[in-house]
Protein backbone atom coordinates (compact mmCIF):
# COMPACT_ATOMS: atom_id res chain seq x y z
CA UNK A 1 0.00 0.00 0.00
CA UNK A 2 1.44 3.75 -1.05
CA UNK A 3 1.91 6.51 2.15
CA UNK A 4 1.31 9.09 0.01
CA UNK A 5 -2.25 10.59 0.52
CA UNK A 6 -3.73 13.07 -1.61
CA UNK A 7 -5.90 15.56 0.24
CA UNK A 8 -8.13 18.25 -1.36
CA UNK A 9 -7.56 21.70 -0.67
CA UNK A 10 -11.31 21.45 1.50
CA UNK A 11 -9.35 19.34 4.03
CA UNK A 12 -6.43 21.37 4.66
CA UNK A 13 -7.21 23.82 7.18
CA UNK A 14 -8.87 20.97 9.20
CA UNK A 15 -5.31 19.07 8.91
CA UNK A 16 -2.82 21.96 8.98
CA UNK A 17 -2.16 21.63 12.71
CA UNK A 18 -1.66 18.23 12.47
CA UNK A 19 0.67 18.43 9.48
CA UNK A 20 3.08 21.14 10.94
CA UNK A 21 3.35 19.10 14.17
CA UNK A 22 4.47 16.36 12.20
CA UNK A 23 7.08 18.62 10.45
CA UNK A 24 8.50 19.90 14.26
CA UNK A 25 8.25 16.40 15.15
CA UNK A 26 10.78 15.00 12.00
CA UNK A 27 12.47 18.46 12.37
CA UNK A 28 11.94 18.91 8.66
CA UNK A 29 14.22 22.18 7.36
CA UNK A 30 12.22 24.91 7.62
CA UNK A 31 13.51 28.07 4.51
CA UNK A 32 16.18 27.93 2.93
CA UNK A 33 19.85 30.12 3.99
CA UNK A 34 20.05 33.47 2.48
CA UNK A 35 22.99 32.38 0.71
CA UNK A 36 21.08 28.87 -0.81
CA UNK A 37 18.72 31.72 -2.18
CA UNK A 38 20.73 34.26 -3.63
CA UNK A 39 23.09 31.64 -5.32
CA UNK A 40 19.41 29.97 -6.83
CA UNK A 41 18.36 33.43 -7.97
CA UNK A 42 21.85 33.83 -9.74
CA UNK A 43 22.27 30.25 -11.14
CA UNK A 44 18.92 30.23 -12.52
CA UNK A 45 20.48 32.87 -14.98
CA UNK A 46 23.87 31.74 -15.14
CA UNK A 47 24.14 28.17 -15.42
CA UNK A 48 27.57 26.25 -15.42
CA UNK A 49 26.88 24.30 -18.72
CA UNK A 50 25.61 24.42 -21.68
CA UNK A 51 24.27 21.41 -24.28
CA UNK A 52 23.72 20.49 -27.63
CA UNK A 53 20.67 21.95 -29.25
CA UNK A 54 18.36 19.02 -29.44
CA UNK A 55 14.86 21.55 -29.04
CA UNK A 56 13.78 19.88 -32.12
CA UNK A 57 12.59 16.56 -30.12
CA UNK A 58 9.17 16.48 -29.26
CA UNK A 59 9.39 16.06 -26.16
CA UNK A 60 6.74 15.41 -23.46
CA UNK A 61 6.03 15.42 -19.85
CA UNK A 62 3.79 12.93 -18.03
CA UNK A 63 3.31 13.72 -14.19
CA UNK A 64 0.36 13.92 -11.72
CA UNK A 65 -1.93 16.85 -12.44
CA UNK A 66 -0.48 20.34 -10.46
CA UNK A 67 3.69 18.88 -10.66
CA UNK A 68 5.63 22.04 -10.95
CA UNK A 69 9.39 20.15 -10.37
CA UNK A 70 9.30 18.29 -13.84
CA UNK A 71 12.55 16.07 -13.54
CA UNK A 72 11.89 14.04 -17.02
CA UNK A 73 10.61 14.79 -20.49
CA UNK A 74 10.06 11.53 -22.76
CA UNK A 75 10.82 11.08 -27.04
CA UNK A 76 10.26 7.69 -28.56
CA UNK A 77 10.66 7.11 -32.07
CA UNK A 78 10.50 3.48 -33.96
CA UNK A 79 13.71 2.56 -34.93
CA UNK A 80 13.35 -0.04 -37.38
CA UNK A 81 11.62 -3.16 -36.25
CA UNK A 82 12.65 -1.55 -32.68
CA UNK A 83 12.52 1.91 -30.84
CA UNK A 84 14.44 5.06 -30.05
CA UNK A 85 14.10 6.06 -26.67
CA UNK A 86 14.91 10.00 -25.57
CA UNK A 87 14.74 10.63 -22.29
CA UNK A 88 15.63 13.93 -20.87
CA UNK A 89 16.26 14.02 -17.36
CA UNK A 90 16.67 18.03 -15.61
CA UNK A 91 20.36 19.06 -15.65
CA UNK A 92 20.33 20.08 -11.79
CA UNK A 93 24.13 19.76 -11.98
CA UNK A 94 24.45 22.57 -14.35
CA UNK A 95 23.20 25.02 -11.55
CA UNK A 96 24.04 23.43 -7.80
CA UNK A 97 28.12 22.74 -7.52
CA UNK A 98 29.89 20.48 -4.89
CA UNK A 99 30.75 22.35 -2.28
CA UNK A 100 28.48 25.55 -2.50
CA UNK A 101 25.44 27.24 -0.94
CA UNK A 102 22.58 25.25 -2.54
CA UNK A 103 25.17 21.91 -2.39
CA UNK A 104 24.86 22.05 1.53
CA UNK A 105 21.62 22.47 1.79
CA UNK A 106 20.85 19.61 -0.57
CA UNK A 107 23.12 17.61 1.31
CA UNK A 108 21.17 18.83 4.56
CA UNK A 109 17.75 17.75 3.07
CA UNK A 110 18.88 14.34 0.88
CA UNK A 111 15.36 14.31 -0.94
CA UNK A 112 12.03 16.35 -1.64
CA UNK A 113 9.98 15.37 1.49
CA UNK A 114 5.94 15.30 0.49
CA UNK A 115 2.90 15.71 2.97
CA UNK A 116 -0.96 16.23 1.62
CA UNK A 117 -0.39 19.67 2.33
CA UNK A 118 2.63 20.94 0.79
CA UNK A 119 6.22 19.63 0.34
CA UNK A 120 9.58 20.84 1.51
CA UNK A 121 11.98 20.48 -1.49
CA UNK A 122 15.07 19.20 -2.16
CA UNK A 123 15.81 22.69 -4.00
CA UNK A 124 14.60 26.20 -3.74
CA UNK A 125 11.98 26.57 -6.33
CA UNK A 126 12.98 29.11 -8.67
CA UNK A 127 15.07 25.91 -9.80
CA UNK A 128 13.47 23.52 -8.75
CA UNK A 129 9.71 24.86 -10.15
CA UNK A 130 11.66 27.19 -12.72
CA UNK A 131 14.87 27.33 -14.38
CA UNK A 132 15.85 23.96 -13.91
CA UNK A 133 12.43 22.51 -14.14
CA UNK A 134 11.40 21.04 -17.74
CA UNK A 135 8.41 22.86 -17.87
CA UNK A 136 6.46 23.21 -21.68
CA UNK A 137 7.25 25.64 -23.78
CA UNK A 138 11.07 26.45 -22.57
CA UNK A 139 14.23 26.13 -23.76
CA UNK A 140 15.73 23.50 -20.74
CA UNK A 141 19.11 22.19 -20.32
CA UNK A 142 18.70 18.12 -19.41
CA UNK A 143 21.05 15.03 -19.04
CA UNK A 144 19.44 13.77 -22.37
CA UNK A 145 19.76 9.90 -22.78
CA UNK A 146 19.47 7.90 -25.56
CA UNK A 147 18.42 4.68 -25.64
CA UNK A 148 18.02 1.56 -28.23
CA UNK A 149 15.42 -1.34 -28.03
CA UNK A 150 15.07 -4.26 -30.46
CA UNK A 151 11.74 -5.30 -31.54
CA UNK A 152 11.26 -7.37 -28.01
CA UNK A 153 12.31 -3.88 -26.20
CA UNK A 154 15.67 -4.98 -24.95
CA UNK A 155 18.31 -2.30 -24.74
CA UNK A 156 20.81 -2.71 -27.60
CA UNK A 157 22.81 0.60 -26.95
CA UNK A 158 22.74 3.81 -24.56
CA UNK A 159 24.36 6.93 -24.25
CA UNK A 160 23.99 9.90 -22.14
CA UNK A 161 24.90 13.72 -23.13
CA UNK A 162 23.93 17.16 -22.13
CA UNK A 163 21.57 18.80 -24.23
CA UNK A 164 19.39 21.89 -24.46
CA UNK A 165 15.47 20.38 -24.81
CA UNK A 166 12.25 22.15 -25.33
CA UNK A 167 9.00 20.31 -23.82
CA UNK A 168 6.26 20.36 -25.68
CA UNK A 169 3.26 19.28 -23.37
CA UNK A 170 3.07 18.88 -20.03
CA UNK A 171 0.73 15.61 -19.75
CA UNK A 172 -0.69 13.65 -16.97
CA UNK A 173 -1.51 9.91 -16.79
CA UNK A 174 -5.31 9.86 -16.88
CA UNK A 175 -4.95 11.83 -19.98
CA UNK A 176 -2.14 9.47 -21.44
CA UNK A 177 -4.55 6.46 -20.61
CA UNK A 178 -7.59 7.88 -22.29
CA UNK A 179 -5.45 8.21 -25.52
CA UNK A 180 -4.52 4.80 -25.41
CA UNK A 181 -7.31 3.65 -24.47
CA UNK A 182 -9.45 5.39 -26.82
CA UNK A 183 -6.67 4.55 -30.24
CA UNK A 184 -6.25 8.29 -30.14
CA UNK A 185 -3.07 8.33 -29.18
CA UNK A 186 0.11 8.87 -31.38
CA UNK A 187 3.70 9.23 -31.07
CA UNK A 188 5.11 9.06 -28.11
CA UNK A 189 1.78 8.31 -26.35
CA UNK A 190 1.58 4.83 -28.65
CA UNK A 191 4.82 3.83 -28.47
CA UNK A 192 5.26 4.70 -24.62
CA UNK A 193 2.25 1.88 -24.51
CA UNK A 194 4.25 -0.41 -26.69
CA UNK A 195 7.42 0.31 -25.09
CA UNK A 196 5.95 -0.17 -21.36
CA UNK A 197 4.36 -3.37 -22.17
CA UNK A 198 7.67 -4.78 -23.37
CA UNK A 199 9.55 -3.92 -21.09
CA UNK A 200 7.41 -5.08 -18.42
CA UNK A 201 7.38 -8.55 -19.65
CA UNK A 202 11.39 -8.13 -19.97
CA UNK A 203 10.82 -7.77 -16.18
CA UNK A 204 9.06 -10.40 -15.87
CA UNK A 205 11.06 -12.74 -17.81
CA UNK A 206 14.12 -11.69 -15.46
CA UNK A 207 12.28 -11.99 -12.28
CA UNK A 208 11.81 -8.40 -11.21
CA UNK A 209 9.04 -7.26 -9.10
CA UNK A 210 6.36 -4.40 -9.45
CA UNK A 211 3.93 -4.85 -6.31
CA UNK A 212 0.13 -4.02 -7.62
CA UNK A 213 -0.88 -1.98 -4.56
CA UNK A 214 -3.54 0.62 -4.18
CA UNK A 215 -2.89 4.28 -3.21
CA UNK A 216 -5.25 5.78 -0.38
CA UNK A 217 -6.55 9.12 -1.39
CA UNK A 218 -9.06 11.43 0.81
CA UNK A 219 -11.77 12.54 -1.43
CA UNK A 220 -14.15 15.53 -0.26
CA UNK A 221 -18.15 14.56 -0.50
CA UNK A 222 -19.81 17.52 -2.57
CA UNK A 223 -22.58 18.78 0.02
CA UNK A 224 -25.47 16.41 -1.31
CA UNK A 225 -23.05 13.54 -0.19
CA UNK A 226 -22.32 14.44 3.62
CA UNK A 227 -24.31 13.75 6.17
CA UNK A 228 -21.54 13.29 9.21
CA UNK A 229 -18.44 13.34 7.30
CA UNK A 230 -17.10 15.90 4.93
CA UNK A 231 -14.08 13.64 3.11
CA UNK A 232 -13.68 9.78 2.74
CA UNK A 233 -10.69 7.45 2.56
CA UNK A 234 -11.09 5.57 -0.80
CA UNK A 235 -8.56 3.44 -2.36
CA UNK A 236 -7.03 4.53 -6.07
CA UNK A 237 -5.43 1.76 -8.25
CA UNK A 238 -2.58 2.92 -10.01
CA UNK A 239 -3.37 3.25 -14.20
CA UNK A 240 -1.47 1.11 -16.48
CA UNK A 241 0.38 4.48 -18.16
CA UNK A 242 1.98 4.83 -14.91
CA UNK A 243 3.58 1.18 -15.22
CA UNK A 244 4.82 2.05 -18.32
CA UNK A 245 6.14 5.60 -17.47
CA UNK A 246 8.08 4.20 -14.65
CA UNK A 247 9.22 1.41 -17.09
CA UNK A 248 11.08 3.83 -18.84
CA UNK A 249 12.97 5.32 -15.40
CA UNK A 250 14.05 1.75 -14.55
CA UNK A 251 15.40 1.28 -18.09
CA UNK A 252 17.13 3.80 -17.38
CA UNK A 253 18.57 3.26 -14.17
CA UNK A 254 19.65 -0.08 -15.62
CA UNK A 255 21.57 1.97 -18.68
CA UNK A 256 23.61 4.11 -15.85
CA UNK A 257 24.26 1.59 -13.52
CA UNK A 258 25.86 0.07 -16.84
CA UNK A 259 27.83 2.40 -17.70
CA UNK A 260 29.29 2.86 -13.89
CA UNK A 261 30.32 -0.50 -13.18
CA UNK A 262 31.75 -0.82 -16.62
CA UNK A 263 33.96 2.57 -15.25
CA UNK A 264 34.33 1.07 -11.46
CA UNK A 265 33.37 4.48 -10.58
CA UNK A 266 29.74 5.01 -9.28
CA UNK A 267 26.42 5.06 -7.20
CA UNK A 268 23.98 2.23 -7.28
CA UNK A 269 20.88 1.37 -5.65
CA UNK A 270 21.36 -2.03 -3.83
CA UNK A 271 18.68 -4.44 -2.35
CA UNK A 272 20.11 -7.51 -1.18
CA UNK A 273 18.57 -11.55 -2.30
CA UNK A 274 15.86 -12.06 0.26
CA UNK A 275 17.03 -14.39 3.40
CA UNK A 276 16.15 -18.42 2.30
CA UNK A 277 14.33 -18.27 5.23
CA UNK A 278 11.82 -15.58 5.07
CA UNK A 279 11.34 -16.84 1.14
CA UNK A 280 10.83 -19.75 2.83
CA UNK A 281 8.12 -18.07 4.98
CA UNK A 282 6.49 -16.06 2.25
CA UNK A 283 5.63 -19.69 -0.02
CA UNK A 284 4.35 -20.59 3.10
CA UNK A 285 2.09 -17.88 3.06
CA UNK A 286 1.21 -18.62 -0.76
CA UNK A 287 0.24 -21.89 0.14
CA UNK A 288 -1.80 -21.19 3.40
CA UNK A 289 -3.86 -18.37 1.19
CA UNK A 290 -4.10 -20.51 -2.18
CA UNK A 291 -2.16 -18.00 -4.08
CA UNK A 292 -0.55 -20.22 -6.99
CA UNK A 293 3.52 -20.15 -6.72
CA UNK A 294 4.08 -22.60 -9.92
CA UNK A 295 7.29 -24.44 -9.55
CA UNK A 296 10.21 -22.35 -10.83
CA UNK A 297 8.61 -18.80 -10.70
CA UNK A 298 10.45 -16.22 -9.10
CA UNK A 299 9.02 -14.34 -6.46
CA UNK A 300 7.96 -11.34 -9.52
CA UNK A 301 6.23 -13.33 -11.62
CA UNK A 302 4.00 -14.27 -8.99
CA UNK A 303 3.08 -11.12 -7.56
CA UNK A 304 2.59 -9.71 -11.10
CA UNK A 305 -1.04 -10.31 -11.54
CA UNK A 306 -2.77 -10.53 -8.21
CA UNK A 307 -5.48 -8.33 -7.08
CA UNK A 308 -4.99 -6.04 -4.25
CA UNK A 309 -8.49 -6.02 -3.47
CA UNK A 310 -9.02 -9.91 -2.98
CA UNK A 311 -8.37 -10.46 0.34
CA UNK A 312 -6.01 -13.74 0.48
CA UNK A 313 -4.03 -11.86 -2.27
CA UNK A 314 -3.77 -8.28 -0.16
CA UNK A 315 -2.17 -10.70 3.04
CA UNK A 316 0.16 -12.26 0.65
CA UNK A 317 1.40 -8.99 -0.57
CA UNK A 318 1.72 -7.62 3.00
CA UNK A 319 3.49 -10.75 4.55
CA UNK A 320 5.79 -11.18 1.33
CA UNK A 321 6.94 -7.12 1.53
CA UNK A 322 9.97 -8.70 4.19
CA UNK A 323 11.43 -9.85 0.40
CA UNK A 324 11.69 -6.67 -0.24
CA UNK A 325 13.24 -4.65 3.32
CA UNK A 326 16.90 -3.47 3.35
CA UNK A 327 17.54 -1.58 0.13
CA UNK A 328 20.10 1.39 0.38
CA UNK A 329 22.69 2.76 -1.71
CA UNK A 330 26.49 1.67 -1.61
CA UNK A 331 29.42 4.24 -3.49
CA UNK A 332 32.39 2.82 -5.13
CA UNK A 333 35.33 3.84 -6.73
CA UNK A 334 37.69 1.12 -7.99
CA UNK A 335 36.46 -2.69 -8.00
CA UNK A 336 32.60 -2.57 -8.29
CA UNK A 337 31.01 -3.66 -5.14
CA UNK A 338 30.07 -7.50 -4.24
CA UNK A 339 26.76 -6.94 -4.01
CA UNK A 340 25.93 -4.75 -6.86
CA UNK A 341 22.14 -5.97 -8.02
CA UNK A 342 18.79 -4.34 -6.90
CA UNK A 343 16.65 -7.73 -6.04
CA UNK A 344 13.35 -5.71 -6.69
CA UNK A 345 14.65 -4.77 -10.36
CA UNK A 346 16.88 -8.10 -10.64
CA UNK A 347 19.79 -6.40 -12.31
CA UNK A 348 22.17 -3.62 -11.34
CA UNK A 349 19.95 -0.27 -10.90
CA UNK A 350 21.06 3.73 -10.15
CA UNK A 351 18.86 6.54 -8.96
CA UNK A 352 19.04 9.21 -12.03
CA UNK A 353 16.08 10.47 -12.96
CA UNK A 354 14.96 12.67 -10.01
CA UNK A 355 17.89 15.43 -9.32
CA UNK A 356 15.25 17.61 -9.00
CA UNK A 357 14.00 15.37 -5.65
CA UNK A 358 16.92 13.35 -4.82
CA UNK A 359 20.15 14.63 -4.23
CA UNK A 360 21.60 10.64 -5.43
CA UNK A 361 20.77 11.54 -9.09
CA UNK A 362 22.66 14.30 -9.46
CA UNK A 363 26.15 12.20 -8.50
CA UNK A 364 25.12 9.51 -10.28
CA UNK A 365 23.94 11.62 -13.41
CA UNK A 366 27.33 13.58 -13.34
CA UNK A 367 29.84 10.21 -13.40
CA UNK A 368 27.37 9.12 -16.07
CA UNK A 369 27.85 12.12 -18.25
CA UNK A 370 31.75 12.05 -17.61
CA UNK A 371 32.12 8.58 -18.68
CA UNK A 372 29.82 8.59 -21.71
CA UNK A 373 31.80 12.03 -23.13
CA UNK A 374 34.94 9.97 -22.10
CA UNK A 375 36.32 12.44 -19.77
CA UNK A 376 37.61 12.56 -15.99
CA UNK A 377 35.04 12.13 -13.34
CA UNK A 378 35.20 15.63 -11.41
CA UNK A 379 37.84 15.35 -8.60
CA UNK A 380 35.12 17.14 -6.14
CA UNK A 381 32.57 14.55 -7.35
CA UNK A 382 34.82 11.80 -6.14
CA UNK A 383 35.64 13.51 -3.17
CA UNK A 384 32.08 13.84 -2.01
CA UNK A 385 30.36 10.47 -3.34
CA UNK A 386 31.35 8.04 -0.58
CA UNK A 387 29.18 10.24 1.80
CA UNK A 388 25.88 10.30 0.18
CA UNK A 389 24.69 6.40 0.79
CA UNK A 390 24.48 7.66 4.41
CA UNK A 391 22.83 10.96 3.72
CA UNK A 392 20.49 9.40 1.42
CA UNK A 393 19.96 6.33 4.08
CA UNK A 394 19.65 8.77 6.90
CA UNK A 395 17.06 11.66 5.34
CA UNK A 396 15.37 8.41 3.80
CA UNK A 397 14.56 7.66 7.14
CA UNK A 398 12.86 10.70 7.83
CA UNK A 399 11.23 10.95 4.69
CA UNK A 400 9.48 7.74 5.48
CA UNK A 401 8.17 8.34 8.82
CA UNK A 402 6.66 11.81 7.70
CA UNK A 403 4.80 9.63 5.12
CA UNK A 404 3.72 7.13 7.71
CA UNK A 405 2.58 10.20 9.98
CA UNK A 406 0.45 11.58 7.33
CA UNK A 407 -1.02 8.46 7.25
CA UNK A 408 -1.78 7.64 10.44
CA UNK A 409 -3.19 11.79 10.99
CA UNK A 410 -5.93 11.35 7.78
CA UNK A 411 -7.12 7.88 8.74
CA UNK A 412 -7.82 9.03 12.24
CA UNK A 413 -9.28 12.32 11.29
CA UNK A 414 -11.62 10.69 8.81
CA UNK A 415 -12.59 7.92 11.53
CA UNK A 416 -12.78 10.69 14.47
CA UNK A 417 -16.69 10.27 14.97
CA UNK A 418 -17.20 6.36 14.37
CA UNK A 419 -15.74 5.25 17.20
CA UNK A 420 -18.13 2.34 18.20
CA UNK A 421 -19.19 1.57 14.99
CA UNK A 422 -18.11 -1.79 12.94
CA UNK A 423 -16.74 -2.42 9.40
CA UNK A 424 -15.83 -4.99 7.29
CA UNK A 425 -11.87 -5.64 6.69
CA UNK A 426 -9.50 -8.64 5.69
CA UNK A 427 -6.79 -9.64 7.78
CA UNK A 428 -3.87 -8.53 6.00
CA UNK A 429 -0.82 -9.51 8.54
CA UNK A 430 -1.07 -11.19 12.21
CA UNK A 431 1.55 -10.10 14.78
CA UNK A 432 1.43 -13.55 17.43
CA UNK A 433 3.56 -11.65 20.21
CA UNK A 434 0.73 -9.01 20.30
CA UNK A 435 -1.66 -10.93 19.60
CA UNK A 436 -3.43 -8.80 17.26
CA UNK A 437 -2.36 -7.45 13.48
CA UNK A 438 -3.38 -5.62 10.60
CA UNK A 439 -6.94 -5.00 9.27
CA UNK A 440 -7.65 -3.52 5.36
CA UNK A 441 -10.98 -1.84 6.01
CA UNK A 442 -13.26 -2.06 2.61
CA UNK A 443 -14.84 1.17 3.13
CA UNK A 444 -13.07 3.60 3.73
CA UNK A 445 -9.94 2.80 2.67
CA UNK A 446 -7.58 2.51 6.23
CA UNK A 447 -5.21 -0.08 7.40
CA UNK A 448 -4.92 -0.20 10.87
CA UNK A 449 -3.82 -2.44 14.13
CA UNK A 450 -6.77 -4.74 15.42
CA UNK A 451 -6.21 -6.58 18.66
CA UNK A 452 -7.83 -10.13 19.35
CA UNK A 453 -6.70 -13.82 19.03
CA UNK A 454 -6.26 -15.77 16.45
CA UNK A 455 -6.83 -13.47 13.90
CA UNK A 456 -8.22 -15.21 10.54
CA UNK A 457 -5.16 -14.23 7.83
CA UNK A 458 -6.67 -13.14 4.17
CA UNK A 459 -10.13 -13.68 5.52
CA UNK A 460 -12.81 -11.51 5.92
CA UNK A 461 -13.39 -10.14 9.75
CA UNK A 462 -15.84 -7.64 11.31
CA UNK A 463 -13.83 -5.40 13.28
CA UNK A 464 -15.14 -2.52 15.88
CA UNK A 465 -13.19 1.00 16.09
CA UNK A 466 -12.39 1.71 19.63
CA UNK A 467 -10.20 4.63 18.80
CA UNK A 468 -9.68 7.41 16.33
CA UNK A 469 -7.30 9.92 17.69
CA UNK A 470 -6.39 12.85 15.75
CA UNK A 471 -3.95 13.89 18.74
CA UNK A 472 -1.88 10.65 18.98
CA UNK A 473 -2.95 9.85 15.28
CA UNK A 474 -4.02 6.72 16.46
CA UNK A 475 -6.07 4.29 15.42
CA UNK A 476 -7.11 0.95 16.46
CA UNK A 477 -9.94 -1.89 16.10
CA UNK A 478 -11.02 -4.71 17.76
CA UNK A 479 -12.91 -8.01 16.10
CA UNK A 480 -16.86 -7.36 17.00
Amino acid sequence: MSTRIRVPEQAHRKLTEGFERIRREQQLPSAFSQAALDEAEWMATSPAHTGRDLTELPFVTIDPPGSMDLDQALCIEQLGPGYRVWYAIADVGAYVRPGSALDVEARQRGETVYLPDGKVPLHPPVLSEGAASLLPGADRLAAVWRIDLDAEGRTIGADVQRGLVRSRERLDYDYVQAAVDTGTADGTLRLLAQVGRLRLELERERGGVTLPTPEQEIVALDAAAREREDFRLEYRVPLPSEAWNAQISLMTGMAAAAMMLDAELGLLRVLPPPHSSDLAKVRRVAAALDVPWPEGATYGAVVHDLDPSKPQQAAFLQESKVLLRGSGYVAFNGAPPSHADHAAVAAPYAHVTAPLRRLADRYAAEICLAVAAGEPVPDEIQEALPEVPEIMSTTGRRANAVDRACVDLVESFVLRDRVGQTFEASVIDIDERRKGGLVQLLDPAVIARCDGEALPLGERVTVRLVKADPATREVRFTLA
